[in-house]
């Protein structure tokens, strides 16, 4: 294509020059391009006057980035719908491959780096859309799942490739739309990442979260340990999404039916996510109400509690007041009589307190022996164990040597050849035979008198245990 960029310092070429050069011409400045209803419109350029008047230009920022919201939110509408329209002539199942999903990712990375704040770095600045997709599991707890696997798979190397890889992901778990509301609703956290104005930011993204729950009835299968995210370029296709504004008409008949069903699949989906919804919400109040029931009889409990607590204290305190004007009469009369016996008291408390401590000091040396013959008991036992464990290992050694022998005998049996031979052999599975069954009569002894001395031990602990209860 040919460019046409008039300036008021060149010279004017002729009238026939301008009109052909602007019918060759196509502008798409930063997509500022016109929305007809569905599609990108591309009208014909008439009346081209020699001097045309000057655009107005507009050099706040908070104009240019509110256009550029309203153009990636129209690009996102084309890119979602033409992505259904496609699925649903295709069956619904989708690959990487397919030029429209990829445009749809295109697109939305457009989308989530729009407005993002620039992080420096040691090589310079930086601008990744991965740092506000991990607040995702902090807020839905399925996303942690394929955060875990982004961060696993081995190919990726850059922050740009494991977003990719995010929304790639999200999209075949059919969870990309509750992710996104869920992102788009906790502005106060996104403000680290992006802009005030930002398309995060702002309505804009709201609208592309509630586009997105259309995307549920698409099933995409992705391979991602093969295919490069890192270094792929994100440019948008608008060929892919233009039309002439004449022949737009001609259409809206036939794109009536498929609106009509996007709209079906799409109330559907809306309906299966409010009636989840409603299940989750019913659980919970289900179980608010059992624990706001238990928590009424257990407050119930303790007030009861709490009225015979305080009945009792007072009977306490009546009996307690009672006893101490008792004690007080009793005292003024028996006080003398009672200095002797009160000398007594202390002097037999003072010797049963010195055979207290004698018989605890003697209760800890038997302890103290008997955790040791507890001890003793549990190696011994271990011992028997690891005995039992072998004894069943040689048994099987044995029984293996004797299906051995019994096989060999079988062939000798059976065959001429070789018989010499065989009866070495024979000869020799006999004497590790015998020395086996000696081995299994020695450990069978061995397990005899551990068992004899654990038996004893026991007996031992018992006595000591009835001596000192």
């Amino acid at each position: 294509m040919s460019a046409l960029t008039p300036q008021s310092d060149m010279p004017t070429p002729t009238t026939d020059k301008i009109t052909q050069a602007a019918m060759e011409t196509i502008y798409l400045c930063k997509f500022r391009v016109s929305m007809d209803g569905e599609w990108l419109c591309l009208r014909e350029l008439d009346d081209i006057s020699l001097t045309p008047d000057p655009e107005p230009t507009h050099e706040d920022p908070n104009y240019l980035m509110a256009n550029e919201r309203m153009n990636l939110m129209n690009m996102a509408k084309l890119s979602i719908k033409g992505l259904i329209e496609s699925a649903l002539n295709l069956g619904r199942t989708l690959d990487s491959d397919y030029a429209p999903l990829q445009q749809f990712f295109v697109v939305m990375e457009h989308c989530l780096k729009h407005g993002l704040k620039a992080k420096k770095t040691f090589l310079g600045q930086n601008k990744s859309f991965w740092g506000p997709l991990e607040l995702v599991e902090k807020f839905v707890p399925e996303a942690a799942e394929i955060t875990a696997s982004v961060k696993d798979l081995p190919g990726l190397k850059t922050p740009v490739g494991r977003g990719r890889a995010w929304l790639r992901l999200a999209l075949m778990q059919k969870k990309l739309s509750e992710y996104m509301k869920a992102l788009v609703n906790r502005r106060e956290l996104l403000s680290e990442f992006y802009e005030p104005n930002a398309l995060m930011m702002e309505e804009e993204g709201v609208v592309i979260a509630g586009l997105l729950v259309g995307l549920n009835v698409i099933d995409a299968n992705f391979c991602m340990k093969g295919e490069d995210l890192d270094s792929q370029v994100g440019v948008i296709d608008f060929s892919m999404y233009l039309k002439d504004g004449s022949s737009s008409k001609g259409t809206e008949g036939d794109g009536q039916i498929t609106a009509i069903l996007d709209q079906k699949n799409y109330v559907e989906e809306l309906n299966r996510h409010l009636s989840a919804t409603v299940n989750n919400l019913q659980a919970k109040v289900d179980a608010l109400e059992k624990s706001n029931t238990k928590l009424t009889g257990e407050l119930a409990v303790a007030n009861n509690r709490i009225i015979t607590l305080q009945g009792e204290m007072e009977r306490v305190k009546e009996e307690s007041s009672y006893m101490l004007e008792s004690n007080r009469k009793v005292n003024k009369q028996d006080r003398t009589a009672d200095g002797q016996a009160l000398s007594d008291a202390r002097k037999q408390l003072k010797e049963e307190t010195q055979l207290r401590l004698d018989v605890e000091k003697e209760l800890e040396v038997q302890i103290g022996m008997r955790q040791e013959m507890e001890l003793a008991m549990r190696m011994l036992e271990k011992d028997v164990c690891e005995k039992q464990d072998a004894l069943v290992a040689l048994r099987q050694q044995l029984d293996d040597l004797r299906a051995l022998k019994h096989e060999l005998s079988f062939k000798l049996q059976s065959s001429d050849l070789g018989a010499k031979q065989k009866t070495e052999l024979n000869s020799r599975l006999e004497e590790k035979t015998n020395q086996m069954a000696a081995t299994i009569k020695q450990l069978e002894q061995s397990e005899k008198d551990l068992v004899k001395q654990a038996k004893t031990l026991n007996s031992a602990a018992n006595k000591l245990i009835q001596k000192h209860p």
